[in-house]
């Protein structure tokens, strides 16, 4: 990706201080790459100056959250549009279930706020803390319960958004098909065909759904700030289930786990997680007593509006695996429930706590499968990593079908990163040969655009570009996210390794941090200048 020259007239306010830059240089995920300058609007009036003058100057515009995005949708070289800092008010109508929210609310500020009156913003991020409503937007997010309530996309009643022109205007659903783009009927049988049929997906343009629905907001939602940014969300919410309970289920074998999860999600479980093997060995090493010889465990949630409900379906769940488990723990209320879950928690800790030389870099992070091709896709991805001599750590949202992957590489080793190129490409060719989709809930944002066309075809990316032309015709607004850049190379400008981009030692140290303890919500510019010598 080529540098930004700033005009020569910049806007005013833009922040161009280099340690300041490289504060925002990183985020989550793989790359740093130093921005030209950072602008922090506080309200929608600045925001639409800032995107005129980015239009008028043909000006790149990065829009950024808590930067917590994995695949590189919220790191650039052009100028940083940081919405975390403004944007931040709640406006309820609690009798009517919705909460209307400045993109910079978490989903944890939204559930603090609703709790009280017995109601939750149904997906759940794991990233719930510090992921922002605009971000969750971007990315249609989703978590572990999307397997009952689906990814953002259906919780979202309208959004408030700054156009490419610097328009600011409300979409709200079922208002009738956006002005800007629509999909003649052969259009409209080329995706139906070319779309991955999976249970959920954060690729490319919705296209699929608003063939469906005919409704704006569901192109816009999932576009990763390429199409306009958001700047007000209204959520839909519902009521907190009254009772709970879940079981934690260990297998054997691939085959037998893959197996049960069919079973499993025909029962209405509010999550079925998992956690391989390659996971387990991280968590054992912390000390966490499970049994050996686990090739996976299924974390099994259950909500029901009676405490005998939950527990029925609990027994269910266990008596018709029980020839095909080896390992069952079973909990009948919250407070056991989230003993039973602690082990999902360590996931992130033990990672965090890797040697030195071994770095965590979300490469193939994302990928989705049809929920049939579960066991093929683990014991292919096992395949590929130890084929490209890559460790591995899989777990993830296993009633989905989707499955998240840390690559664990020795960062020190020589060939290091032809052997991650490796398992990148190996990845790829193995969710396109299983009917995948390689982004479940992530997005596709830099990481995963070049990828595009094999998943969906010429036809269909001719498509995205119209969808792209017809919001932001000068491509000023994320560009190289979805898609791609002339110049795509998914592995360079890597945040790891001697071509890492230069940025002051001591910023380098507290994004490594903020890396480790999941600390997003840490505004850059007070890393930036707490940093300083």
């Amino acid at each position: 990706m080529r540098p930004v020259t700033l005009p020569t007239s910049p806007f005013p306010g833009l922040i161009t201080d280099a340690r300041i830059r490289a504060a925002y240089a990183e985020g989550a995920g793989i790359y740093r790459m130093v921005p030209a300058a950072v602008a922090l609007p506080r309200g929608v009036e600045e925001l639409q100056r800032l995107v005129r003058w980015a239009a008028d100057t043909g000006t790149p515009l990065v829009p950024r959250g808590s930067g917590s995005g994995m695949p590189g949708g919220g790191v650039g070289r052009g100028v940083i549009a940081d919405l975390s800092q403004g944007f931040h008010w709640v406006a309820p109508d609690w009798p009517h279930r919705t909460v209307w929210v400045g993109a910079s609310v978490t989903w944890a500020q939204v559930s603090d706020a609703a709790r009280p009156f017995g109601l939750r913003l149904a997906p759940d991020p794991s990233s719930g803390a510090f992921a922002t409503s605009g971000g969750m937007i971007a990315t249609n997010a989703a978590g572990p319960r999307s397997v009952r309530c689906g990814s953002v996309r259906a919780w979202v009643d309208a959004v408030e958004i700054v156009e490419a022109d610097g328009t600011a205007r409300r979409v709200t659903r079922a208002e009738g098909r956006g002005e800007k783009f629509a999909l003649a009927p052969d259009q409209v049988r080329l995706v139906t065909a070319r779309f991955p049929k999976t249970r959920k997906s954060s690729s490319g343009y919705a296209l699929d759904r608003y063939a469906e629905s005919e409704d704006e907001l569901d192109l816009l939602v999932g576009s990763e700030g390429t199409l306009a940014l958001v700047t007000a969300v209204q959520w839909r919410l519902e009521p907190i289930p009254p009772d709970v309970a879940g079981a934690a289920l260990g297998f054997g074998s691939v085959d037998a786990l893959a197996q049960a999860v069919p079973y499993l999600v025909a029962l209405n479980p509010s999550a079925v997680e998992l956690l391989d093997r390659t996971l387990l060995a991280l968590v054992r090493a912390d000390g966490t007593e499970l049994p050996a010889g686990l090739e996976g465990l299924l974390l099994v949630e259950f909500e029901r509006d009676t405490a005998a409900a939950a527990r029925g379906v609990v027994g269910d769940a266990v008596r018709g695996l029980k020839q095909s488990t080896v390992h069952v723990e079973t909990a009948v209320d919250r407070r056991a429930l989230e003993q039973l879950w602690s082990v999902r928690k360590l996931a992130s800790p033990a990672l965090a706590r890797l040697p030195p030389t071994r770095r965590s870099l979300q490469v193939v992070e994302d990928g989705c499968v049809p929920i049939e091709r579960l066991g093929a896709y683990i014991t292919g991805i096992r395949a590929a990593a130890d084929g490209c001599g890559v460790p591995v750590a899989l777990f993830g949202h296993a009633g989905d079908g989707h499955v998240h992957v840390n690559a664990l590489p020795d960062t020190t080793a020589p060939g290091w990163r032809e052997r991650l190129a490796g398992l990148f490409a190996a990845v790829t060719e193995l969710l396109v040969g299983l009917g995948g989709t390689p982004s479940g809930e992530h997005g596709d944002g830099r990481l995963r655009a070049g990828l595009l066309e094999r998943f969906y075809g010429p036809e269909v990316m001719t498509l995205f570009r119209e969808v792209k032309r017809a919001y932001d015709p000068r491509s000023i607004l994320n560009p190289g996210v979805i898609l791609p850049a002339a110049d795509w190379a998914p592995l360079a400008d890597l945040k790891v390794g001697p071509d890492a981009a230069p940025i002051p030692d001591d910023i380098a140290a507290r994004l490594r941090e903020i890396e480790q303890t999941a600390g997003w919500a840490t505004p850059k510019l007070e890393l930036a200048r707490s940093s300083s010598p």
